[in-house]
């Protein structure tokens, strides 16, 4: 009998094994850790607890204002923005969640924008209030309750843990797949297995967007404002954009014409649910 071992047969590399491996620890660990989201009803794959994004967002507060100019001067501007997020709150189901709501205005007049921190730090700039308006002079207070009520939305449906973990399968099954189909002789196949993982995150991002406009239009019944006029803020930001707004498939918010559409039927599902 020859001691030679047979040639021939089916090997798999070491780098599909390793990947394989890489890919298995990533999913288990994504989908290991769920739990179900009291408003939404949703189960979510998230492993911070709400003490944990309340100490994120409060922790990264004051950086995040600065990038923004630091806070408002304008007290009855900020008092306002204040009275109405604590409304929104307050009357809503959001109120039932264990996060702590504080809203605050933001002295950048160039930039609109408006965000909220995981636990419920909540920012607008000026630049965005100031156009909050019906008739070109006073503030429309429905409108920004739309805007707040969008980003309560975002804490209420925890978007900022559920990103991250989101991120973190990304960039796991993003390694896996870098290592299994890695070519020396093509240094290009790592790039596209990245551009694979920030589409999947772009994807989240929309879905988001518009979660948190329909829990927005929700919110807004249960207080006690119009929900029509978070159509107006669409029409607000689709100016702002101008005409060469990024394509909608590469953009983490969809486009505000599409936002409209889907507001206008949250409006109706929810009217018909808080009746």
């Amino acid at each position: 009998m020859s001691g030679e071992r047979p040639s021939g047969g089916f090997r798999i590399p070491p780098t599909l094994i390793i990947a394989a491996v890489m890919a298995a620890f990533a999913l288990f660990k994504y989908y290991g850790q769920s739990s179900v989201n009291d408003i939404t009803g949703e189960t979510q794959h998230i492993s911070m607890s709400p003490e944990q994004e309340i100490a994120m967002g409060l922790q990264s507060a004051p950086e995040m204002a600065q990038e923004f100019g630091g806070l408002s001067r304008d007290q009855q501007a900020a008092a306002i923005v204040k009275q109405v997020g604590n409304d929104v709150v307050r009357n809503s189901a959001a109120s039932k969640t264990p996060y702590q709501y504080d809203f605050h205005l933001l002295a950048d007049q160039q930039t609109i924008n408006a965000f909220a921190l995981p636990g419920g730090q909540i920012f607008i700039t000026e630049a965005l209030l100031y156009r909050l308006t019906s008739d070109g002079r006073s503030l429309d207070k429905d409108m920004l309750a739309g805007v707040l009520g969008h980003e309560v939305g975002h804490v209420v449906a925890r978007h900022s843990a559920e990103k991250m973990a989101q991120m973190e399968l990304a960039q796991g099954l993003t390694g896996a797949a870098t290592m299994a189909t890695y070519d020396p002789s093509n240094p290009n196949s790592a790039y596209i297995a990245q551009a694979v993982a920030n589409m999947i995150s772009l994807k989240y991002g929309r879905d988001q967007e518009l979660q948190s406009d329909n829990l927005g239009v929700r919110f807004m019944l249960e207080s006690g404002y119009d929900p029509e006029h978070l159509i107006s803020v669409m029409e607000i930001l689709k100016q702002a954009a101008g005409p060469n707004r990024t394509p909608e498939f590469q953009s983490t918010h969809p486009d505000p014409e599409n936002r409209a559409e889907r507001i206008k039927e949250a409006i109706e599902e929810w009217r018909g649910k808080l009746k």
